[in-house]
């Protein structure tokens, strides 16, 4: 496998098709922020604003500046984008809105967790990029919220009935995993270690279950299992974006164990989910095999390819695992063959499950510009990491 011509590839799509999209497309020149809502040829087909869209964007131009090259108009981008949402995103108090309207006002109320989080990871980021205390002290404080909530996280807005079935998710400790390592220069040594320690546990030691071998999206609040709809729910590309999150905290704390349990756990979840029929990993399973309440359950979607490619990679490079790396070929070759489009900039995100374009949107309400430059991102410096192993 040529490791130095797959990190060109990766890397040229990234500066040369994806990022150019999302700078000269979707930037609201008139009242800042941007537009997520594009279609095939990168038109807006839809102003409204979503506060966790927007949070991925400021992080992505801020990282790329970070990492890649000071390059003065992706710090553009991200101020700018930075500067709608401090001004509109939030009620005063840093409860982030879901959804605005394109000139700023408010359309869904505080409800979604991950605006905190994507907001705490976009402030984070240009916190770096900038020097500016006051996007440091955003992020600090709504990081402090996120905290505050992870025992409900919709708070007042939750539907549930109190005290029937009291179910916890694991997406919020999935994600603390990963803005734990983000917000690493903000935060104390000692705190940053007890976090990043609760999300290990509560990914590798709740919602793993080994007797199963698989990770379940719903636990009752007592660890145990739940046979309903929610408790049988499995997110295959949840899982596995996961565990890469757990790798790089493996890393960060030294611990290559659990790198290695991270890396099995990974290639689990994959044959579980890959449709042996048509190719592509299923969006929702039931892990008794019953069907699923999501009735788009085997559409084929970017985001899970992309967390898989990340995934893959890492778990070769990190424990030079051949299976990893033969999983990697194969969802590189569905991918790059299904959700890169041939004729305009940017990827598909949504396929039926024979591997056909459902919708030729680049961007709209759940896709936007984070999980394919993040990933292309991601790919292009694990890649190379692996050429220079193999030079040596």
């Amino acid at each position: 496998m040529d490791f130095k011509n797959l990190a060109e590839q990766y890397k040229a799509e990234l500066l040369n098709n994806v990022v150019p999209f999302w700078l000269n497309k979707s930037q609201d020149q008139d009242f800042g922020g941007f537009y997520t809502c594009l279609d095939r040829e990168g038109e807006v087909f839809d102003t409204d604003k979503f506060i966790w869209l927007q949070g991925r964007e400021v992080w992505l131009f801020s990282m790329l500046y970070n990492q890649v090259e000071q390059k003065q108009e992706w710090l553009d981008a991200a101020i700018q984008g930075a500067e709608f949402l401090k001004k509109y995103g939030h009620d005063g108090n840093l409860n982030w809105y879901f959804s605005l309207t394109r000139e700023g006002k408010p359309l869904i109320e505080p409800y979604n967790i991950f605006s905190y989080t994507f907001a705490t990871m976009a402030f984070g980021q240009l916190s770096k990029a900038t020097g500016n205390q006051e996007y440091a002290d955003i992020a600090l404080k709504t990081f402090d919220i996120i905290l505050s909530k992870t025992e409900n996280p919709k708070g007042h807005w939750n539907k549930a009935y109190p005290g029937t079935r009291n179910l916890k998710n694991f997406a919020l400790p999935m994600i603390l995993c990963n803005l734990a390592l983000e917000i690493e220069h903000l935060l104390d040594e000692e705190f940053l270690k007890q976090t990043m320690e609760t999300c290990i546990h509560e990914v590798m030691d709740v919602f793993y279950r080994p007797e199963l071998g698989l990770v379940v999206e719903n636990l009752h609040t007592d660890d145990s299992l739940s046979d309903t709809f929610d408790g049988r729910l499995l997110n295959p590309g949840h899982a596995i974006e996961a565990m890469w999150f757990i790798m790089d905290l493996g890393v960060r704390l030294n611990r290559p164990e659990l790198v290695t349990q991270a890396n099995d756990i990974a290639i689990k979840m994959v044959e579980y989910g890959w449709d042996e029929q048509y190719g592509g990993i299923f969006y929702f399973m039931d892990r008794l095999g019953h069907p699923t309440q999501q009735l788009e359950w085997d559409q084929k979607l970017w985001w899970v390819h992309i967390e898989t490619l990340i995934t893959m990679l890492k778990g070769y490079q990190l424990t030079g695992s051949e299976k990893s790396l033969e999983w990697f070929k194969k969802v590189h070759d569905y991918a790059w063959t299904h959700f890169k489009d041939e004729e305009h900039p940017e990827w598909f995100g949504y396929l039926n499950r024979r591997g056909e374009v459902l919708l030729p949107l680049k961007g709209g309400k759940w896709k936007g510009c984070f999980h394919v430059p993040r990933g292309l991102y991601q790919c292009w410096q694990t890649l190379e990491k692996i050429d220079q192993l193999k030079q040596q």
